[in-house]
């Protein structure tokens, strides 16, 4: 499994603030690009080891680290982190490295994030490939609830991430625990919470986007997602208790052009836990688009 040091990251300035990101594969390959978007309190290194196997296939990727917590340089103050705000710090980033034919990947969180790209402008996406994630209002699943309930309140995330300082609780069902299938790795986990134990800055932003989370709004983009009509590749596992392999044949069934791939035992961090299985799938939607 990934470990937490941090290598060297590359920043772009967009009109909500800078965001980091890092970079694998050649830069002049001529296969798509592909980007990553993570959900809320972990960042890029969710996708270090599939994004390395991309790499050997000659594959570009970006894996920004988005405003949703874990990331290290607060956006400006009046940024709309907003599920649609979010959107549109995806569109940006994508516009300001002038990406386009992208391969977006989500996951968790990210994976609504996507959805709401998708509602507000296809134009620089050539396929999407969700692991497991929220869709319809599922957004987010019952089990953590609570968490955004409480994350809302910018005042209440630093005694709320706080109390997962202890390995054992952070890697309980009040922590990460439930999203992993096998053992977690401690500093990858210990860096996820630090940015909101050591920034009012990061818990500001953090809460912004839980404070708009609204299960109605990604249920009504549910209701246009059939107008995107390229390549749909959903890469599950199949034993996650919040986001069940029912959920993805669902959610496939929205979308013209969408294939289900389970991944045996994942649960929501597959592409940590399952990266050549992840990474197969994403190799194959920029085949097929």
């Amino acid at each position: 499994m990934t470990t937490a040091p941090t290598p060297n990251l590359s920043r772009v300035d967009l009109p909500q603030g800078t965001v980091t990101y890092r970079v694998a594969g050649p830069s002049d390959s001529t296969r798509p690009p592909v980007v990553f978007v993570h959900g809320l309190l972990v960042d890029s290194l969710l996708w270090t080891s599939v994004a390395e196997l991309l790499a050997e296939q000659g594959i570009r990727s970006y894996a920004p680290n988005w405003p949703m917590g874990s990331h290290r340089v607060p956006m400006n103050p009046d940024a709309d982190l907003s599920p649609r705000g979010m959107a549109r710090v995806v569109l940006d980033f994508l516009a300001a490295l002038a990406l386009t034919d992208v391969t977006l990947v989500g996951n968790d969180t990210g994976g609504a994030i996507c959805q709401f790209v998708l509602d507000t402008d296809q134009s620089r996406i050539g396929r999407l490939v969700l692991t497991n994630c929220d869709a319809f209002d599922v957004f987010p699943p019952t089990a953590f609830v609570p968490l955004v309930k409480v994350g809302a309140h910018a005042k209440l995330i630093k005694p709320l991430i706080g109390a997962t300082r202890p390995t054992y609780l952070r890697h309980s069902r009040l922590g990460f625990g439930l999203l992993f299938a096998g053992k977690p790795d401690a500093a990858v986990t210990r860096s996820w919470i630090e940015p909101c134990l050591t920034d009012k800055a990061i818990r500001r932003d953090a809460a912004k986007l839980m404070g708009a989370i609204r299960p109605k709004e990604l249920l009504d983009v549910s209701t246009r997602l059939g107008s995107f009509t390229k390549p749909v590749q959903l890469v599950w596992g199949d034993a996650d208790r919040c986001f069940k392999i029912g959920f993805a044949e669902r959610l496939a069934s929205v979308f013209p052009n969408a294939t289900v791939t389970p991944v045996a035992g994942g649960k929501t961090f597959v592409s940590l836990e399952f990266p050549d299985q992840v990474a197969a799938a994403i190799s194959a939607a920029a085949d097929a688009g």
